[in-house]
């Protein structure tokens, strides 16, 4: 497995990176429906998995693609990772390795035969210029592309390196718990996993960082898992070789249990009503008591977790929007 996980990130990363209307924009939406016919999706829009949409002379596409549930009439789960850059940087975490991870579920997902069919979602245009504009993809595929409801979105962004915390390494953090009850027991379920520390806390700490932003807006259930920022962040030294490939290995594992979770979960809301501050404190006493007990932290309330939250943001930049 990691040797695909890495194959499809130096096909990705390329010097220049992957800017709306560059060749090598082209290039990689080429490679991702190649990879996503391999992998045996079919086409979201009757057999194609291009969508195609414009602003001005810059033709943007996303590219869809649907493993068919059993029960196809349920709304689908949504999975995504963007595949633009930017600027011209590589983009190696940013985000072909979401990219990665993404295509390496395809099987596993087909394989626990979902009631559910699973929506991959492999959107354009997510960096500025675009970002958080009409013009972001997912924002316009959620408002001019979606044929159907979404059930939940599971989004990936930069999730192939280490977190820049001591003893925190391997840790993915899990955003979105909050924005529906029914997703506390996935995230409960989920644990332990093996290779990671999983740390949950709420997206208002950091802010719509990426494409789980629409979801969020339109009070749909959302998991975002991330490993923050990091010193190669929107820079050309975002390169390949600098990942840690076993680390996504156990990141993808956690994906797709987490996405067979959500696809059975019972999501019936209220979007953001229900208190998260135990399952968090859960999270940051398992994997982050060393560092709590140094700073004196008794990890015991809110208050508590707000400053674990800015400890992690002031030291490695973890916890912080774009």
């Amino acid at each position: 497995m990691i040797e695909q996980l890495r194959t499809d990130v130096e096909q990705l990363a390329v010097p220049g990176g992957r800017l709306p209307g560059t060749p090598a924009h082209l290039a990689a939406r080429k490679y991702i429906i190649a990879r996503a016919e391999q992998e045996g999706l079919e086409g979201y829009a009757d057999g194609s998995f291009e969508l195609p949409y414009a602003e001005g002379d810059i033709r943007l596409t996303n590219v869809i693609g649907r493993l068919p549930g059993l029960r196809p009439e349920l709304p689908p789960v949504l999975i995504a990772a963007h595949y633009d850059t930017c600027g011209p940087t590589p983009g190696a975490d940013d985000n072909a390795s979401a990219i990665a991870i993404a295509l390496s579920s395809v099987e596993p997902l087909r394989k626990a035969r979902l009631d559910r069919s699973v929506l991959f979602a492999f959107f354009d245009a997510e960096e500025p210029p675009h970002f958080l504009r009409p013009t972001m993809g997912s924002t316009y595929f959620y408002e001019h592309q979606r044929r159907e409801d979404i059930h939940c979105a599971v989004v990936l962004d930069l999730v192939g390196h280490d977190l820049p915390a001591p003893t925190l390494e391997n840790a993915l953090v899990i955003l979105g718990m909050e924005s529906d009850p029914g997703l506390e027991g996935v995230v409960r379920a989920c644990d332990p996993s093996p290779g990671l520390a999983t740390l949950v806390t709420l997206n208002r700490y950091i802010g719509d960082m990426s494409d789980h932003h629409i979801f969020r807006i339109n009070k749909r259930p959302y998991l975002f898992l991330t490993c923050g920022q990091w010193e190669h962040f929107h820079l050309p030294t975002d390169t390949p070789e600098k990942l840690n490939y076993e680390k996504m290995v156990h990141i993808a594992a956690y994906f797709v249990r987490a996405t067979i979770g959500v696809a059975s979960a019972a999501l019936n809301g209220p979007f953001e009503g229900y208190d998260t501050t135990e399952t968090e404190l859960y999270f940051v006493r398992k994997y982050a008591k060393q560092i709590a007990d140094l700073l004196g932290n008794p990890l015991e309330s809110r208050t508590d977790l707000e400053s674990m939250v800015s400890l992690l943001a002031s030291e490695g930049g973890l916890l912080t929007g774009r």
